[in-house]
């Protein structure tokens, strides 16, 4: 008989997290528990990220952790490396049940009618054909919620392999998502991030818009603020922009994937917009929020990507107003465009090209956060204790921190900034 505690090991975005949460919820509803620190697992599950080389590194480890931790449990994978990699996924010792990314989902039918093999079971359907949009919220340790609102990704730029992993995109309705958060402000969220793969693309299977998204979440009366996660900078309307600048409860903060400042990069990346575009934005931002936080991802060494074409990226971003880079040193991915690129990058060169970008990023927050010194912000504070002192972030997302008060924990207080 099948030992009805779980453990669950998330690799990768807020996404999984979300997910996550989602098929544990689906147990417990089964009779199952979490297991306790120390305890044996009945079943593991290991949800996968699959974005770079490394990630694929990092969920084999994850892996072979988890078994030798619960040797006797069910040990399931899933996840993007299931998706993409299942025969892969299946060769490790000590796996059982290998589900993708649609199967995900099903994991309590899976184990009612799991048999013990020798060999891994996969089950592994063809994303692209799915339609299904499956919805997911999740708590993490800091009393803020993510709301998945989008999944799949429409666009192939020439490095990712998303669309392979996550399919194509869909979302929920407006009124669900409205109902999800509803119940996440019922269960205690003060603040709740919308989270997708491509969230501006919102509205494909529902002929919906991100828009009306944002304006239905305003519009539900609560003490609670929302940001947008990472959102593509041809979708980021101007439109989006200034109701976020009147906005009842959306933050002052954006995250936008530039990728790269070099349009010729931008080019072979196939992304879908140029860097003026993206200046664009950013000006827009800063002319109705000027407290703005604006979060970018860049990826460095990419094929094609030569010295001048850095070069020139590098002079883009530094007069970019922004506030933080998420660097990524790129890594080949099997069934990409991007394999056909002549000269590739020497991973010397890759890791030095990150090193000055993480040296402007340092660069570029301290001028945000000196800027905004004596600022009158509201703080949400989390439960996370260090030492006498808790931390929590404004809403245009500056890290503070004061002395530990528990009554204070997921509360908005007026501060100032020093």
């Amino acid at each position: 008989m099948l030992n009805k505690t779980y453990v669950f090991h998330t690799l990768g975005c807020k996404l999984n997290f979300a997910e996550t949460s989602s098929v544990g919820k689906q147990l417990q509803q089964m009779g199952f528990r979490k297991a306790k620190a120390g305890e044996e697992a009945g079943v593991c599950i290991v949800n996968t990220c699959s974005v770079t080389e490394t990630a694929d590194r990092k969920d084999r480890q994850a892996i072979h952790k988890i078994r030798r931790e619960h040797p006797h449990a069910v040990l399931i994978v899933t996840g993007c490396y299931a998706q993409l990699k299942p025969d892969e996924v299946a060769a490790i010792d000590g796996v059982d049940l290998v589900l993708g990314m649609n199967e995900k989902f099903d994991i309590p039918a899976f184990l009612e009618k799991y048999g013990q093999n020798e060999v891994a079971q996969v089950h592994c359907s063809p994303i692209r054909q799915s339609d299904e949009f499956h919805g997911a919220c999740s708590k993490d340790d800091r009393t803020r919620f993510f709301l998945k609102v989008q999944d799949g990704c429409d666009y192939f730029c020439t490095y990712c392999t998303v669309p392979l992993a996550r399919g194509k995109s869909r979302n929920g309705t407006i009124a669900s998502l409205v109902a999800e958060a509803e119940n996440a402000i019922a269960g205690g969220a003060k603040e709740i991030v919308l989270s997708g793969v491509n969230i501006g693309d919102f509205g494909k299977t529902t002929g919906e818009s991100f828009f009306d998204l944002v304006k239905a979440l305003d519009a539900i009366q609560a003490d609670v603020r929302y940001r947008i996660s990472s959102i593509e900078p041809n979708l980021l309307t101007d439109e989006i922009i200034d109701y976020v600048a009147s906005s009842a409860h959306f933050a002052p903060h954006f995250h936008i994937p530039l990728q790269s400042g070099s349009n010729d990069v931008l080019q072979l990346m196939k992304r879908r917009y140029t860097r003026e575009v993206f200046a664009a934005k950013v000006a827009r931002i800063k002319a109705v929020m000027p407290h703005a936080f604006i979060g970018v991802d860049v990826i460095v060494g990419v094929r094609g990507e030569t010295e001048d074409f850095f070069d020139d990226a590098c002079r883009f971003i530094e007069s970019l107003d922004i506030s933080q880079l998420h660097v990524f040193t790129y890594s080949e991915r099997p069934n990409t465009e991007m394999l056909k690129i002549p000269y590739a990058v020497p991973p010397q060169e890759k890791k030095r090209r990150s090193d000055v970008l993480h040296a402007l990023s340092a660069r570029k927050t301290e001028q945000f956060y000196a800027a905004h010194r004596g600022y009158e912000a509201t703080v949400l504070w989390e439960s996370k204790k260090t030492g006498s002192v808790m931390h929590g972030f404004t809403e245009n997302y500056i890290r503070v921190e004061a002395p530990y008060q528990k009554e204070l924990v997921n509360t908005f207080q007026k501060i100032r900034v020093s």
